[in-house]
């Protein structure tokens, strides 16, 4: 994996939250770009609203009023900075560490960005698309676990790569999800609506696939 990719999505995110002021569209939901700045600096920042971000449901109110806070103690322009400055010192400000917990976080949220601005895919990006991979090569079981696809099989197919057995099938059979390795990222992480990656398969799988939630 190029080992700074993380490194390299934070920056070019800040860039565009700074190009784009508080108030533009993401693919977080009604969130702003405010929004997800606040988000990204209550991550790294505020462990007692941490259960907010992972857990949600009754715990969403904590991330909520930690976001808030952000941008109403410091103002935008602020809060973009603390994201770009990565996170204080501790496990999370180690390079093998940050590697692992934000490459994809990044990824994923740069994209949030990029494609409500109108910029498109970036296949030739070999050293971003190389690093996806290698994390959802690494990591798929794990997502297609927390995703509880039951009898669905799910492989990651990447044009000219190894495919990956992210779960094996069952009595749904098979679902296979293929583009490069950032739309098949985004379209796991619930962006199927901009993703240029093909769900196909057994159609049971696909039900099951298409409707599972596989993380942020």
């Amino acid at each position: 994996m190029t080992p700074d990719i993380d490194l390299r999505e934070r920056a070019e995110l800040c860039d565009l939250f700074d190009a784009l002021g508080p108030d533009a569209p993401t693919l977080c939901g009604d969130w702003t770009t405010a929004d997800l700045a606040a988000h990204l600096v209550v991550r790294e920042r505020d462990p007692v609203a941490l259960p907010g971000i992972l857990l949600g449901g009754r715990f969403e109110g904590l991330a909520e009023k930690a976001m808030a806070r952000e941008l109403e103690g410091r103002g935008y322009e602020a809060v973009v900075e603390r994201v770009r400055r990565g996170p204080p010192p501790g496990p999370t400000a180690l390079r093998p560490v940050g590697r692992l917990t934000n490459t994809i976080e990044f990824v994923v949220h740069h994209e949030d960005v990029r494609r409500p601005a109108g910029q498109g895919p970036r296949p030739d990006d070999a050293a971003l698309q190389d690093a996806v991979w290698d994390l959802l090569g690494r990591g798929g079981r794990l997502l297609a676990a927390r995703a509880r696809l039951g009898g669905a099989g799910l492989t990651l197919v990447r044009p000219g790569s190894e495919p990956v057995v992210a779960h094996r099938a069952g009595d749904l059979g098979t679902a296979t999800l293929t583009g490069d390795p950032v739309e098949v990222l985004l379209h796991l992480y619930g962006r199927p609506q901009v993703a240029e990656a093909e769900l196909g398969g057994d159609p049971a799988a696909v039900a099951r696939v298409g409707g599972a939630s596989f993380g942020i």
